[in-house]
């Protein structure tokens, strides 16, 4: 696995060991490994809402709501089983 090193200054440095000391995590790497899925995961999510947005302000709307909001619950339902397969 490749990698990258940051730096932080101490108080940020401390959280995550904080973080680390009380069990939430294993390591520094994971700490930081479980942010950058918890934003890839919400800037996915911005996307999805961004386009069903985009999809209901449309003039010829297609699907209701409530049709709208399954397609969303499952795109996000796919998304989160791929990031879980994916994560190595």
């Amino acid at each position: 696995m490749p990698t990258v090193n940051i730096a932080i200054p101490d108080r940020l440095k401390q959280w995550v060991d904080e973080q680390v000391a009380q069990g939430r995590y294993s390591s520094a790497s994971d700490y930081v490994r479980a942010l950058i899925r918890a934003d890839e995961r919400r800037s996915a999510e911005e996307a999805v809402e961004t386009a069903l947005l985009e999809g209901l302000s449309t003039p010829e709307r297609i699907l209701d709501d409530q049709e709208w909001s399954a397609m969303r619950d499952e795109a996000l339902a796919r998304l989160t089983t791929w990031k879980q397969t994916s994560d190595g």
